[in-house]
């Protein structure tokens, strides 16, 4: 099994506001560096998917060992927390309140489960320098003029669309 090392960063100007991610990923001397963003989205969100292009871009089932800044993302899955918010139909507690970004947490977890995963937690703007590459990864490209809409999000952030029958029949 190939042993991959996989740093992740994700950025926003706001937050929400325009986001980016970044990916650094190292396999047997090869690297491969990816990026991306949207117009508007949150910085965990960004931070989510970083680590879900990280894994997408695998070929094969891999032993991965995430680096990432990011405490949501490293504490939800050392921690079991997103896998019981999956369990839960993606409620976070027994008072009923929904999970955040349900759409990624979905995505991420099957792609863990496709690979030996090892999560670690790093301090971020301390030196690591993968770390530093997705920051500025993340930080450009969430500067592009022409990123595309988190349609999840902006569903999202607007709610559920108004019915037919509330405009006061």
């Amino acid at each position: 099994m190939k042993e991959v090392a996989l740093y992740t960063d994700g950025a926003c100007s706001g937050n929400p506001g325009p986001g980016g991610f970044g990916v650094v990923l190292l396999c047997g001397g090869r690297r491969k560096e990816l990026c991306g963003g949207y117009r508007r989205t949150t910085n965990n969100r960004m931070e989510l998917l970083a680590v879900i292009r990280g894994l997408e871009a695998l070929k094969e089932r891999c032993s991965v060992t995430l680096y990432s800044d990011s405490k949501y993302v490293v504490d939800a899955l050392t921690k079991g927390w997103a896998r019981r918010w999956r369990a839960n139909g993606w409620r976070r507690n027994r008072k009923g309140e929904p999970a955040v970004n349900p759409d990624l947490w979905a995505r991420l977890l099957e792609l863990c489960d496709r690979h030996e995963m090892q999560y670690r937690w790093v301090k971020g703007h301390a030196g690591d320098v993968e770390n530093e590459r997705c920051d500025a990864l993340s930080t450009a490209a969430l500067a592009r003029p022409d990123l595309p809409v988190d349609e999840q999000y902006e569903r999202t952030e607007r709610g559920p669309a108004p019915s037919l029958f509330d405009a006061g029949s």
